[in-house]
């Protein structure tokens, strides 16, 4: 009998590519479970973006060293970008620890495994990260049946002042087009309905394979493979959305309207400090041609609040812009100190409690702005993409303004039964700030 393996995936959707990856090639020798405590080997693919994001791949790493006492684990792997950067570190502190694989040995997890169940072994890429996959590699998909994230590039080359990424990552490295589009077409055949492009910078796509950004054509290809309904942008930088990306959304029905553009700040001054390109006029002009070109587009940032220096009139000009630009979806995270960045060196780092006050107002402010945006769903007729069943009867979907796992749902009252993973036409009765209700019309 093979022995058991547990993959624990914490962090992005990029991590979870990763762990997908690990896990088709773990599945070639290796019987793959869900519980790690019923698991023989376990891998921990971690995270290092924020402090709190090393705190929970830290926890979870000492929580499973807990299972080589307690439950039948006999080998523990920790992978990914806190491996990537802390390596040896890792193997120092926690003894129960049998192995380390970095993000550019991703490919190299089976061969990791096998060295480290005979002696303790550290595999990361001392250079910077080189590894890419491709649509040959074994791939056993984390997301349901109906839905799957397809990693366009891999890694990155702005260079925040604040963000760790470039250095655990690598160089921004964009797969062949030929690769996606076939990788596409198996998700298709195996039953996805919704493709969601990601990337560290999805709109960087293809400058350094073909010298242009071909995420255009990459859509339009993409739209053309029959049974993919749905192509949602993950991750879009605001200084790289071109005219015709605008436009090729606009022209192309199965592209989601919606958009995640990672802005993390407003004020022209920080944008510059944080090596941020572009300025807030650039950005409220990018999103007025959106909202012309697609008026019921939602559209999702990222925010960071007490960036170093940040005043309270920098502050307040990024409420100022998230009152006036009003957009449905928010995410905001206190400003983390991530050593080896030029931010963390910087002497006037804002206090902890400001950053953490400032980030809740901002929170709280976009809580009232999104209840305001929803609201122009009531009585509308919208595409929803069915996922659960609940317990009460009704069903829990998405619409196409609803990322999985980051947005809000529909739900959804029915008198048929309705399929998993088949989309349903739902006129929408009432909102809230993140979700929406309805009932299915036939």
């Amino acid at each position: 009998m093979s022995k058991s393996v547990a993959i624990v995936t914490l962090g992005c959707s990029k991590n979870q590519v990763d762990s997908e990856i690990m896990s088709g090639r773990m599945s070639e020798k290796y019987c793959l479970v869900k519980d790690p405590e019923q698991a023989d080997i376990i891998i921990v693919n971690t995270c290092t973006f924020i402090e709190r994001a090393k705190e929970e791949s830290i926890n979870t790493l000492l929580e499973m060293a807990q299972f080589k006492e307690d439950s039948q684990c006999k080998t523990l792997v920790a992978a990914g970008c806190l491996a990537q950067r802390y390596g040896e570190e890792l193997m120092a502190e926690i003894p129960e620890l049998d192995g380390i694989l970095g993000t550019g040995n991703v490919a190299e997890i089976l061969e990791v495994v096998e060295e480290a169940q005979i002696q303790k072994t550290r595999h990361v890429s001392l250079d910077i990260p080189r590894f890419l996959y491709n649509d040959t590699m074994s791939r056993n998909r984390l997301s349901p049946k109906h839905y799957a994230y397809v990693k366009v590039a891999e890694g990155c080359d702005n260079y925040c002042t604040y963000c760790i990424i470039p250095h655990v990552r690598g160089r921004f490295r964009s797969r062949p087009e030929e690769s996606i589009i076939r990788e596409a077409q198996h998700m298709a055949e195996e039953g996805v309905k919704e493709i969601l492009l990601i990337a560290q910078d999805t709109t960087r796509y293809g400058i350094d394979l073909y010298g242009e950004y071909r995420l255009p054509s990459l859509i339009r290809k993409i739209a053309d493979i029959e049974g993919i309904e749905w192509i949602r942008l993950m991750y879009c930088y605001p200084d790289l959305f071109t005219d015709e990306l605008i436009q090729t959304m606009k022209d192309t029905p199965k592209v989601c309207r919606y958009l995640d553009i990672p802005l993390q700040h407003a004020d022209n001054q920080i944008l510059k400090e944080m090596n941020r390109r572009g300025t807030r006029e650039d950005t409220e002009l990018l999103i007025q041609k959106l909202r012309q070109a697609m008026p019921d587009i939602r559209i999702r940032t990222t925010m960071i609040t007490g960036f170093p220096g940040e005043s309270e009139t920098q502050f307040k000009n990024l409420l100022d812009f998230v009152k006036f630009v009003g957009f449905d979806r928010l995410g905001a995270f206190a400003y983390s100190q991530e050593e080896s960045t030029p931010a963390a060196k910087r002497k006037d780092q804002v206090p902890e409690d400001v950053r953490e006050k400032r980030c809740e107002e901002l929170m709280q402010l976009q809580q009232t702005i999104s209840l305001e945006r929803q609201q122009r769903w009531r009585g509308q007729l919208l595409k929803v993409l069915i996922e659960e069943k609940l317990p009460d009867g009704r069903f829990l979907g998405r619409s196409e303004g609803d990322a999985p796992e980051i947005d809000g749902s529909v739900y959804v009252n029915s008198s048929a039964e309705l399929i998993i993973g088949e989309f349903a036409q739902v006129k929408i009765q009432d909102v809230d700030s993140y979700d929406l209700m309805g009932e299915v019309v036939s």
